[in-house]
């Protein structure tokens, strides 16, 4: 029975010395004075208050990107002991006591050092030589630009972290699928290739690229699959359903769950609240939901109300008006109709408030029984502190020519009669009979004499209009917009005639209350639609960049100087590899152009096998860079050179392959091969050289003279900062 313990147990393992020494070796690039300096960097001030807001559970919204990046940060935060105490107000302010800047940047680090042994392993999975691997390997291990950017707090090394994994998991995934199908091998590598997918999306939009990039070269081999005829109808249905799950509904699921944390960690108030609708701010702890705490759900007759736009572009804003009427004249010679103004104005104020009045009914109170205001009803909208009328009529809008002007009635005793009739429509009502409900209906405001709706148009007013935004009547035969939807966010059932008495009521808590539990896809699709829709307004920076600036490395940033000494930190690259990288692509293009053309002409100068090892080398590599470096040319956005670096990473990947493939197809003879052996120690010594010329600018680590600074102004376009004896 116990016939097992009479022989020694024994467990074998192979180490592959090439990756241990390899994954040494980034770890101490990575991590070496990680916490030097212990100051801002750079973008560091851009995610800093976001960790801060993750460590005090406060609310925000980053149009960058999706928040597993910030989370990842965050959670370097967490585990250093970070309680979120730190004004991140300016690049090169020394961080306080409190702050684990080790920890904080710590994860980025980590995801750089490990690309570093994923470059050898994705070298090696393609069945290129251990040699052109570990070339790979190098070539990311010594690059200046991806040195520096990994250890900060930024989100780069964990994007190129991400792509690689994907990238990785795909090609071990395709190598097991070959030999041993369904295996535990096979659904580990093919599961991890679509968690490694969801979490590059995650990270940064640009990810979703490498992601298609992966889904397409999949779907090019199952294709393959389907047109094996020694595979049963049943196992290739078994192979695109496994493919499906793995690659499509994981990531998606991936996805959703990574806001799901968000929004559960983030369930405090915050600064971004107001980008927000109002029903997703009533769902928060704090800010709105403190002040519409007790509201009555149903607006009647007589409720005091607040009008809060929908669209809320260029601001958030909310109806409003004052004493102030329109100019008679305007600066172009157009008259007015010299009623009172009507704005949106995007702060709150007492002058936000209107009566939703019965225009059956002279009293401006809610009846008992409070009578609901229903979808198709006729409203008047009073202004609560003027007592004047919502109206609109055939004059031209301020500024919006095509539209109405929209005031609150003045009677001057012309033939100009009030024309203050308004149908409420309530655009997400579930029946036509539905009643007007705080917070959570959309509604519009048709005019009934003109048909006009009331519209947000966006346009800031003159001088004479406090810079407030213009509110106009627009007809519908011009299309249907966000900026004609509008919601009550405030309210109260007004009970008082006298003004003191509603001014009162405005800071009473009303004793009725109702449930605002949006569902977690209701606020997932509300602030996915922000993110991507969300226009921040983008100033040129002093050292934004373009895409073609970055191929050829005629720009750097100063990302950090010392106060006290000439000690700096530029993200800059090594240009030997830069321009080498460039190089090798531009040939892979060309060589495969002329494969493909002679193969037209059935003239095969290699072989089936490696033809495909090569197609497949250059539509993950030279695809990697396409994807990552093309479409920030449709981009109107201010960019870094550090957006080019997921690109670099594929490139640095591609130029050892095309390096092999020249040694192995293109030199003939041992003489060829000789030179060229002699031509490539060459070039990377040069490389190294130039690594180790840029180390103190790399790491920041010693003052420079002058002198030496002057020596690595390789380009007028360089910035490198010379201070002054």
């Amino acid at each position: 029975m116990l016939g097992f313990l009479k022989r020694p147990i024994v467990v074998t393992a192979e180490v592959n010395l090439n990756m241990v020494s390899l994954t040494v070796a980034s770890l101490l690039s990575r991590l070496w004075c990680l916490s030097y300096p212990r100051a801002v960097v750079f973008d560091e001030v851009y995610y800093g208050p976001f960790i801060s807001f993750y460590m005090n559970r406060v609310f925000f919204l980053d149009d960058s990107g999706p928040p597993l990046g910030h989370m990842l940060l965050a959670l370097g935060g967490y585990l250093g002991g970070f309680d979120g105490n730190f004004l991140w107000n300016r690049i090169g302010a020394e961080y306080t006591k409190n702050v684990p800047v080790w920890a904080l940047r710590l994860l980025p680090a980590l995801a750089g050092a490990l690309s570093v042994p994923m470059g050898y392993q994705i070298v090696s999975e393609l069945r290129f030589s251990h040699c052109a691997a570990i070339g790979a390997a190098l070539l990311l291990l010594i690059e200046n630009a991806l040195i520096t950017q990994s250890r900060l707090m930024q989100l780069e090394s964990l994007l190129i972290f991400f792509n690689f994994l994907a990238v990785l998991s795909y090609l071990k995934f395709f190598n097991v699928q070959k030999h041993s199908p369904f295996s535990p091998r096979w659904w580990f590598w093919l599961m991890l290739t679509g968690v490694a997918c969801a979490c590059a999306v995650g990270t940064r939009y640009m990810g979703i690229f490498t992601y298609l990039l992966v889904l397409c070269v999949a779907a090019i081999h199952a294709w393959h699959l389907i047109g094996d005829q020694t595979l049963s109808n049943v196992r290739v249905l078994c192979h695109v359903f496994a493919r499906a799950v793995a690659l499509v509904v994981l990531p998606a699921v991936l996805y959703l769950l990574c806001f799901y944390v968000h929004l559960t960690l983030l369930y405090r108030s915050g600064p971004h609240d107001r980008i927000m609708s109002s029903a997703f701010q009533a769902s928060l702890e704090g800010g709105l939901a403190r002040i519409t705490q007790g509201q009555p759900l149903e607006v009647a007759f007589g409720s005091q109300v607040t009008l809060k736009n929908v669209f809320g572009k260029p601001l958030p804003c909310w109806l409003h008006s004052h004493q102030n009427t329109y100019p008679i004249i305007y600066e172009n010679g157009r008259g007015s109709s010299h009623q009172q103004q009507v704005t949106c104005y995007p702060f709150k104020d007492i002058n936000n408030w209107w009566v939703i009045k019965d225009p059956e009914r002279h009293q401006l109170v809610v009846s008992n029984p409070p009578k609901p205001v229903r979808h198709g009803d006729v409203v008047q909208l009073v202004h609560g502190m003027t007592t004047r009328f919502l109206n609109t009529h055939d004059v031209a809008a301020p500024l919006s020519l095509h539209a109405q002007e929209v005031s609150c009635y003045v009677d001057y005793n012309i033939s100009m009669p009030a024309q203050n009739l308004w149908r409420l429509d309530i655009v997400n009502r579930q029946s036509d009979r539905d009643t007007w409900k705080t917070i959570l209906s959309t509604v519009r405001f048709v005019h009934l004499n003109t048909s006009a709706v009331l519209k947000l148009s966006g346009a800031h007013l003159p001088e004479w209009g406090f810079r407030q935004l213009e509110v106009v009547g627009e007809k519908l035969s011009r299309g249907q917009h966000e900026s004609m939807a509008w919601n009550v966010e405030e309210h109260h059932y007004r009970t008082s005639q006298e003004q003191r008495g509603q001014e009162l009521e405005l800071h009473t808590p009303m004793k009725a209350n109702f449930s605002l539990n949006l569902s977690f896809m209701a606020r997932f699709l509300e602030l996915q639609w922000r993110m991507l829709t969300l226009q921040s307004e983008e100033a040129e920076h002093r050292y934004s960049s373009t895409p073609l600036d970055w191929v050829t490395l005629d720009s750097n940033i100063p990302y950090w100087l010392n106060p006290r000494s000439s000690a700096q930190i530029h993200l800059l690259g090594n240009l030997v590899i830069w321009a080498s990288a460039s190089m090798a692509t531009a040939t892979y293009v060309l060589l495969f152009l002329w494969y493909l053309l002679r193969r037209q002409r059935d003239i095969h100068d290699l072989p089936e096998d490696v033809w495909q090892r090569w197609v497949l080398a250059g539509a993950l590599c030279g695809g990697g860079w396409a994807v990552n470096y093309l479409p920030f040319f449709l981009m109107e956005k201010t960019l870094f050179l550090y957006h080019y670096l997921p690109a670099l990473a594929f490139q640095l990947l591609l130029l050892p392959l095309v390096l092999q493939h020249t040694w192995d197809h293109l030199c003939r003879t041992q003489v060829q091969r000789g030179v060229f052996s002699a031509l490539v120690v060459t070039w990377y010594s040069a490389a190294c050289h130039v690594s180790n010329m840029l180390r103190p600018l790399t790491y920041g680590d010693r003052p420079l003279s002058p002198g030496e600074l002057l020596a690595l102004h390789w380009r007028d376009s360089w910035d490198i900062l010379i201070q002054k004896p």
